[in-house]
């Protein structure tokens, strides 16, 4: 590592200002008419928009003239405590005490507190090759849960794809529970075709309807017609059909591969991917939408559980629990081949 620059929210403001600059990259800080802080990172094959203290949201992410994230109604980031009011992004984290859709006896907000967590740090790295934003989150209530979020994201010299990554420590003297979805909101791109290294077996249909998802007659027996043929989507060509959304499940992904490489293609070649240990993330979740307002061809979101909320991870046993002082730590790598 060449140096860390500390940031400070005084250094962003309405116009945009040339923070760093090298042979490479690019960084320049601005703020949002909606007030929220933003940092885009430029390297020679795109750019990257973060930001940096609301839960180092991915806002976008442009590789080679292409962008990667969904279609969507904001035109900017808002100021908010649930990502519901602001889904316009590339990349989230989902998590950490409770995670993806609460269920009927769950109290937590749609994909849990980190999501939009305020940071109370944030700093740029700069390393021999490559340019990472780092933060800090301290969660802590009396009476409750404790600890430390350490989330970040790297760009690489001549690279079409970013690191992101997430460290948390327990600092209560009492257990934790622990969910984590590294949720990126690719976008989707027509009749292309998703691949993995992961069988189709591992997948499943998801059957439970969480709040937001009002079903039509034509979309049950489209669900119908997928649990008949067993298998999953492969190629995005019905788009009529996704709307609601299609949501499939992969658990127990170790018991199949130690790391999980994903693949959506185009017609035309382009490709986006992702790939993580199994270790780290043991499950993950396939999300497919199109509609007027919204067009995402999410096809591998990595997690520790599945999205139904927090009292369905306990239900199931896939629920996380560090010990006093227990640390975690998950990677992921993704982007534009």
């Amino acid at each position: 590592m060449i140096g860390t620059i500390e940031l400070q929210r005084g250094f962003f403001k309405d116009n945009p200002t040339v923070f760093f600059r090298n042979a490479e990259f690019t960084v320049t800080l601005f703020r949002y008419p909606s007030g929220v802080e933003a940092i885009e990172l430029r390297n020679s094959r795109g750019k990257m928009v973060v930001l940096p203290y609301l839960g180092q949201i991915v806002w976008d992410l442009v590789f080679d003239g292409i962008n990667l994230k969904m279609k969507n109604m904001f035109s900017q980031p808002k100021q908010v405590d649930e990502i519901v009011d602001t889904y316009g992004c590339f990349a989230f984290h989902s998590g950490l005490l409770s995670n993806g859709c609460p269920g009927p006896t769950d109290d937590h907000v749609l994909h849990g507190e980190m999501a939009c967590a305020t940071m109370d740090r944030a700093w740029i790295e700069v390393t021999e090759n490559g340019v990472k934003i780092g933060g800090l989150t301290e969660y802590v209530k009396g009476f409750g849960h404790h600890y430390i979020a350490k989330p970040s994201v790297t760009m690489f010299s001549g690279e079409a794809h970013i690191e992101m990554g997430m460290y948390v420590k327990n600092l209560s003297g009492a257990e934790m529970p622990l969910q984590y979805m590294c949720h990126t909101n690719y976008a989707y791109l027509e009749n292309a075709v998703m691949k993995q290294n992961i069988p189709d077996s591992a997948f499943e249909l998801r059957e439970s309807i969480p709040d937001h998802v009002h079903p039509t007659k034509k979309w049950l027996e489209f669900n119908e017609e997928i649990l008949a043929g067993k298998e999953p989507i492969s190629v995005l060509d019905r788009p009529d059909m996704y709307d609601p959304e299609i949501v499939f499940f992969m658990d127990g992904l170790r018991g199949h591969q130690k790391e999980a490489s994903f693949e959506m293609t185009s017609p035309n070649g382009t490709t986006f991917f992702t790939k993580f240990s199994t270790d780290e993330f043991n499950y993950a979740t396939r999300w497919l939408l199109f509609n007027e307002d919204q067009q995402v061809g999410a096809f591998v979101l990595p997690a520790t559980c599945r999205p139904e909320g927090f009292m369905a991870a306990q239900n199931s046993g896939s629920l996380i629990k560090l010990t006093s002082g227990e640390e975690r730590t998950f990677t992921i790598i993704t982007g534009k081949k």
